[in-house]
């Protein structure tokens, strides 16, 4: 039996010695390496898609309806800086007033294979520059509204504002500032809408105004308007029984804001 035992001892010692040796050569044989792993990106110069503006998520674009052109709205801009979509706005059909009256945009209408929806209205730009420069955006309106045809030609006095503005975006940087409100003005002034300062603005960004309310137009239909964007027009006008328009022109420059 102690024969045993000492065997059992040397055995366990002799294991031990063994271990050592093996693992010092380990150590002396390791070695580390290390490799790389790049990405790189250039501007780009397709279109972006119109988002909806309370989602302004780009992989899920919508179709808007431009209320004035069966046949719009117009496609985006070309990028790197781009203007994605911009809301026409249709004040309805309304009662020749003597009165000095206020009237809402329709909202914007969104169409699907689902049928409608109703979101505020809204200009969208994009980005994609990748030099994080800045930009400022402004809209010009391009003479007073009018209809050639009609003996009162023009719809003289009457101001189209803007107000009640918020900037949305899916991306997690710094984000341009919008103009608190926008006042047109009939003989072509631009007015600014929102800017981007230096290392501010980069992605797709969208400027919604107001939200969607129903309201009753003069025929007694429901319609879907926005209170945030109004047309003021003087009870003193002269108003035929035709339908008036002006056009809006956006734009957007690479020089940057400066808030």
């Amino acid at each position: 039996m102690k024969k045993t035992k000492q065997a059992v001892v040397i055995a366990a010692a002799l294991g031990v010695v063994a271990v050592s040796p093996l693992s010092a050569l380990a150590d002396e044989n390791s070695a580390t390496y290390g490799s790389n792993g790049v990405v790189e990106f250039i501007p780009n110069t397709d279109p972006v898609d119109p988002v909806d503006p309370n989602n302004p998520d780009p992989e899920k674009p919508v179709n808007p309806v431009d209320p004035t052109d069966p046949e719009g709205p117009n496609p985006g801009t070309n990028g790197p800086l781009s203007i994605d979509y911009a809301s026409s706005l249709d004040f309805g059909v309304n009662k020749i007033s003597n009165k000095d009256m206020t009237y809402y945009a329709k909202a914007q209408e969104l169409r699907s294979n689902k049928g409608s929806s109703y979101v505020s209205n809204y200009v969208q730009i994009s980005d994609n520059r990748g030099t994080n420069a800045g930009w400022t955006l402004t809209v010009k309106q391009e003479g007073q509204l009018s209809n050639a045809t009609a003996q009162h030609k023009e719809l003289k006095g009457s101001q189209i504002q803007f107000v009640d503005s918020v900037v949305a975006s899916k991306t997690e940087g710094t984000p341009p500032t919008p103009a608190e409100v926008i006042t047109l003005d009939p003989t072509g002034a631009e007015s600014l809408v929102m800017s981007a300062k230096p290392s501010a603005g980069s992605g797709l960004w969208v400027d919604r105004w107001g939200t969607v309310e129903e309201m009753t137009g003069d025929q007694g239909e429901k319609i879907q308007k926005n209170k945030a964007i109004s047309l003021t027009i003087p009870g003193k006008t002269p108003k035929d029984a035709v339908q008036y328009s002006t056009k809006l022109t956006w734009n957007l420059s690479d020089v940057p804001g400066n808030k």
